[in-house]
């Protein structure tokens, strides 16, 4: 077998180097093993194996009375199966590891979004949240129906991300140069590699830059995860408000006059000071409002450009470096293969 080349070498580094960042896609047996489990011959069983499930699952529901649970079991039965199958045979879960580590690992920059993002929100909200409509409506959703609607939610803000999201990675791409490329590789294995190739009369590495297929979709679902986890963040911020706010200044007898009948206690909470206000319908009204936030959080963090940089800017310049990285290591691959044993 012959010894490795300086290329060979750095092409591995680069390999691992891609997996670290979150970006499994770039690395082309990656790509190979994710085409293979996306083959109908690998999807069948699953598909199978679902169905059987939910059949199962419904059988048991409707047996112990509980049918309103249905829809939104088999629709998190099928959102659950998804993601699993995403994160193991799709080789995603490296993916959201990284997005989920990088999310997390500067949660003190929530705050400024928060002081962006929270308080025109509150005050919008806050005058659907002592509308007596809403608590009548919110009061007669039983379990399930509340979990639909907070799915329905849910759903509704991930289409939307994933219909405006490759917007946001396509501009990635655009306008790379030498200078873009250099800068993108440095400190990393490519590093010495890009100078070379900048300085390569014959090379245009900055060829490369346009991103397609698997690797755009790694970046546009590292987007959508920090997005994602963002947008809840905030959610709960919503909920934790309205379970505050509420239990203070809605009492008993205005949940009465709002909703038409005595509000349904939780008997741990009664012998609690300030919390034996909470009831259960405040809680179904805060999760309703929580859930419809999160649709408006998701659309107005898009489509506004002092949300979007606000939560996107430094995402957006380290898929920029990814991209850069992308481009000299597609040149270096095409301008000396890796030797085969």
């Amino acid at each position: 077998m012959p010894a490795p080349s300086p290329a060979g070498d750095a092409v591995a580094e680069t390999d691992a180097w891609f997996e670290a960042q979150g970006l499994t896609y770039f690395v082309p047996e990656k790509r190979v093993s994710v085409r293979s489990a996306m083959r109908p011959r690998r999807l069948a069983p699953l598909l199978v194996l679902t169905a059987l499930v939910a059949a199962g699952a419904v059988t048991v529901l409707a047996l112990v009375d509980e049918g309103s649970l249905i829809p939104a079991v088999l629709w998190t039965l099928v959102g659950a199966v998804a993601t699993w199958y995403a994160l193991i045979a799709l080789e995603a879960r490296s993916i959201v590891t990284w997005a989920l580590a990088r999310t997390f690992g500067s949660l003190w920059t929530l705050l400024p979004m928060m002081t962006r993002a929270l308080p025109m929100l509150l005050v919008f909200v806050t005058f659907l949240f002592i509308n007596a409509e809403v608590w009548e409506v919110a009061s007669y959703l039983d379990t399930g129906e509340l979990w639909l609607v907070a799915l329905l939610f849910g759903t509704m803000a991930g289409a939307f991300l994933l219909v405006r999201l490759p917007e946001e990675v396509d501009r990635t791409d655009d306008d790379v140069d030498e200078a873009l490329l250099l800068q993108s590789t440095a400190d990393t294995p490519l590093e010495h590699v890009a100078r070379e190739l900048v300085d390569d009369p014959d090379a245009d590495p900055a060829s490369y830059a346009e991103v397609g297929g698997y690797e755009r979709w790694n970046l546009i679902l590292v987007l959508v995860v920090i997005q994602a986890t963002q947008v809840l963040l905030l959610a709960v911020t919503v909920f934790a408000f309205f379970m505050v706010f509420g239990s203070l200044i809605v009492q008993p007898e205005i949940v009465e006059t709002w909703t038409g009948g005595a509000p349904d206690s939780i008997p741990f909470l009664q012998d609690i000071r300030y919390l034996d206000n909470i009831s259960a319908e405040l809680v179904k009204v805060s999760v309703f409002l929580a859930a419809f936030s999160s649709l408006y959080l998701t659309v107005s963090t898009v489509t506004d450009e002092t949300y979007r940089e606000q939560f996107f800017g430094s995402v957006l310049h380290e898929m920029e470096r990814a991209v850069g990285v992308r481009a000299v290591y597609l040149a270096l691959r095409d301008r000396r293969p890796v030797p085969e044993d």
